[in-house]
């Protein structure tokens, strides 16, 4: 099986808050509460535990998604004003996706200042 990455946790002010943000994101769907943690089943292998416990400690956490995802999260940003986004270190959150490879990429930040990194190419 090699090594495959199971679950991370995610310091979240509001682990419910923090769960939808990522879940809404991606088209996903938080889970319910599991223990102290709300999860976000990221795939077959990957869940992300929102924990509200300890504070928050800002990450920075990055997905390889196909077009299609990406665009259905360009979609949800525009949808959502209020969401920082930009094309990456050099531009900030300038609103732009940046380019990668062959592929596309942007971060976004959501509320509790974890920064989320799309990406359609292995930088």
């Amino acid at each position: 099986m090699g090594i495959v990455l199971n679950h991370m946790i995610v310091p979240a002010a509001d682990k419910t808050v923090s769960a939808e943000f990522l879940a809404g994101l991606l088209g996903l769907t938080a889970g319910e509460q599991a223990g102290p943690f709300i999860p976000v089943k990221i795939n077959k292998d990957l869940t992300m535990d929102f924990d509200d416990r300890n504070g928050v400690r800002p990450g920075h956490y990055a997905f390889l998604v196909d077009d299609d995802t990406f665009d259905a999260m360009l979609d949800y940003l525009g949808d959502n004003p209020g969401i920082d986004y930009g094309s990456g270190l050099s531009g900030g959150w300038d609103r732009q996706v940046g380019a990668v490879g062959q592929g596309r990429t942007v971060y976004v930040q959501d509320p509790d200042g974890h920064s989320y990194e799309l990406f359609t190419a292995v930088p």
